[in-house]
């Protein structure tokens, strides 16, 4: 037994390489993010470039439908699609599932086009992932802390915008208003 303690003390004095960890401020409170840079290096980077460069501020989560996901990081508060750098190679063959609290990117119907929207589940929405030959959605991180204010997001009533085309439109905005790198 003493032989064990002590391993279990080696082991916990070990330094751990921390993955990455991104704060985002919304108007409705914190959640902390943490990439998995290792199994999605390119969506990782990818999101990390538009933290970098601060145009993640004073976008909205645009969509959000409760019980499925809430999306965002594409649009500001008047509903004008943000400018995005060139889309990345979808990576949903890494192994990382669309499960409760993960975050991925959002795409159209071809797999390689996400470039700055992503999406948090707020289920585990298996058919979202690759399946045989057919691509899913890149999943690249996980909400680690504050879970709760994702949840809150899918209280807010939501509406249709048809001039726009879009639905589930959250009738207050919910708006990021700082998203930084808190760990590295």
């Amino acid at each position: 037994m003493r032989r064990y303690f002590i391993a279990m003390c080696l082991l916990f004095a070990l330094p751990v390489s921390a993955a990455t960890q991104v704060l985002v401020t919304t108007n409705l409170g914190e959640f902390t993010i943490q990439l998995d840079e290792e199994n999605a290096p390119i969506s990782s980077a990818n999101f990390l470039r538009y933290v970098n460069d601060g145009s993640y501020v004073d976008t909205i989560f645009h969509r959000v439908i409760p019980g499925f996901m809430a999306q965002g990081g594409g649009f500001d508060q008047e509903l004008k699609r943000r400018p995005s750098y060139e889309s990345i190679k979808n990576e949903s063959g890494n192994g990382l599932e669309n499960m409760r609290a993960t975050v991925a990117m959002a795409r159209t119907q071809d797999p390689d086009s996400a470039t700055r929207q992503f999406y948090i589940n707020y289920e585990n929405n298996s058919f979202l992932n690759a399946q045989g030959s057919r691509p899913g959605y890149a999943v690249f991180g996980k909400v680690v802390n504050g879970f709760p204010i994702i949840e809150k997001m899918s209280s807010i009533p939501t509406t249709t915008i048809r001039s726009m085309g879009m639905k589930d439109v959250p009738q207050q905005p919910i708006v990021i208003k700082a998203i930084n790198i808190i760990n590295k």
